[in-house]
């Protein structure tokens, strides 16, 4: 007679199933409503494509599942772009590309290799790249010692550790990628972890300061985030209004401090640290050898090519693609050691992209965008509204995509307005504002890189990460707005 014990099963997820259902509630009411309930229109008239409106419904479906993590983030991610290559691809089925059908009405199908793509997207190849520096600086000690050379001004004290993350990750996110600044603090956090108990609320904490502080720092320079450039080179080349690079930094660098500092007292309110000290210890498990050396050689050539990528004219993905080709050709990255690369991450990011994709190849951001009268409301409404219009769109789609949506119409409306701006900072507070909202917007995994690399420490809830984006945001948008048009550049 067997005497295996026999486990009970795991409780039913009712609340999950409850809101399982909602959401495919919400899916088809999108699916099949008139398409005039959108609101979008050209004098009257629907412009709303059939295949826009599929993609509405699967934004809305995409949304709710990453809200409410009815499934693993990642496996949402999957989840959409298995919908979207399913319903609004040019490999669709034959009965839902609508044979015969006016093609205006149909819409434009995306294509199917674009949507595979995503899993293959240059940013991808630098989550990679940056996934494999931190798993051989871990191998060979190096994370621990470059952690402790960059955090040993902020003293043990676990809450100055915390501020300590908050300022160099934000002062490197100033001149080098965003991203790439993430992916590189990946690797300083780990043994900064090891220091604290597995119950230590404050890790989350930690993980949450990648993201914010990378978002944030990027503001501080023109050549910080694409949309900063985006909106420069509108007031440039269509305002012929210019902002210099020491212009830029007097009014933005003094705002990321604050928003930093804010951040800390924010993330020391929601995860408290238990514990008194933070002491990284390097344990000498090994002696340096050849491979040691090579980690650090790539590990420092990697990193200064980051840094110079404007000078070098190498991209920062392209770059990324240097430890994984060295780490794999000198045996220092094994098979093994690919297993233990977050995988899951990488699908996950590929589903945001892929939303993306089909948000601006349908054609659906742009007619929403245009949509929306900005020339017939007052000076403040549209100073306010493109603001909360960036921050919205740049939650589920690249900050760089929104801004070169928003921007270019904006600064047509600008020229439209001319001097009636001048009372709320002018067009440059309209153009600089946008770039501005994009960059604090980090409501989920998916909304920036650097939320997904946070995310991959499986130390942050969706819900807690929406939390501090959303506070994050409302105060930077109210603080940058307030700035931009009481200072002004």
């Amino acid at each position: 007679m067997s005497t295996e014990t026999v486990k009970p099963a795991a409780a039913f997820p009712v609340k999950k199933f409850i809101m399982l259902l909602l959401t495919i509630a919400v899916f088809l009411f999108f699916w099949f409503v008139p398409r005039s309930f959108f609101g979008v229109t050209d004098n009257g008239t629907p412009i709303l494509s059939i295949i826009e409106q599929r993609t509405v419904a699967i934004f809305a479906l995409a949304a709710l599942m990453w809200m409410f993590e009815i499934l693993p983030t990642w496996a949402t991610s999957v989840t959409v772009i298995v919908v979207l290559l399913f319903t609004i691809s040019d490999s669709c089925p034959l009965f839902l590309r609508n044979v015969g059908a006016d093609p205006a009405d149909m819409g434009t199908f995306v294509s199917y290799k674009a949507l595979l793509a995503a899993f293959a997207d240059p940013t991808i190849m630098l989550f990679l790249g940056g996934f494999l520096l931190a798993i051989a600086a871990t191998k060979v000690g190096l994370d621990v010692q470059l952690a402790r050379v960059l955090l040993k001004p902020f003293g043990t004290k676990p809450k100055f550790v915390l501020l300590g993350f908050l300022m160099v990750i934000g002062v490197f996110s100033m001149f080098m990628s965003n991203t790439a600044t993430a992916a590189m603090m990946l690797t300083f956090l780990a043994p900064v972890l090891k220091t604290l108990p597995a119950s230590e609320r404050g890790q989350a904490g930690l993980a949450l300061a990648i993201p914010v502080a990378a978002n944030l720092g990027g503001i501080g320079t023109p050549i910080g985030t694409p949309p900063n450039a985006i909106a420069l080179g509108y007031l440039t080349e269509t305002m012929h209004q210019s902002i210099g690079f020491g212009e830029w930094m007097l009014i933005m660098v003094p705002y990321v401090i604050v928003m930093l500092l804010f951040a800390w007292i924010l993330l020391l309110k929601l995860f408290p640290f238990s514990s008194d000290k933070i002491e990284l210890k390097i344990e000498n498990t090994r002696k340096p050898d050849a491979k040691t050396y090579i980690v650090w050689v790539t590990f420092a050539v990697t990193i200064l090519l980051w840094v110079l990528d404007r000078y070098t004219g190498i991209n920062a993905n392209v770059v990324a693609m240097i430890p994984v080709g060295v780490f794999c050709a000198t045996g220092v990255i094994t098979k093994e050691d690919l297993k233990n690369v977050e995988w899951s991450v990488l699908w996950m990011v590929a589903g945001g992209f892929a939303l993306g994709i089909a948000l601006n190849k349908t054609g659906l951001a742009e007619n929403l965008v245009q949509s929306i009268p900005f020339a017939s409301f007052k000076p403040l409404v549209i100073l306010i509204l493109s603001g909360l219009l960036g921050y919205a769109m740049s939650n589920f789609i690249s900050h760089s995509a929104a801004a070169s949506l928003l921007v270019p119409i904006l600064s047509a409306v600008g020229v439209g307005m001319g001097e009636m701006l001048g009372p709320i900072g002018g067009v440059k507070a309209l153009l600089v504002g946008v770039a501005l909202s994009t960059s604090v917007a980090m409501l989920f995994p998916i909304s920036t890189p650097p939320n997904a690399i946070a995310h991959s420490t499986g130390l942050i809830q969706v819900k807690d990460m929406t939390k501090v984006g959303a506070i994050i945001g409302i105060v930077g948008l109210v603080l940058g707005y307030a700035i931009l048009i009481f200072i002004g550049f």
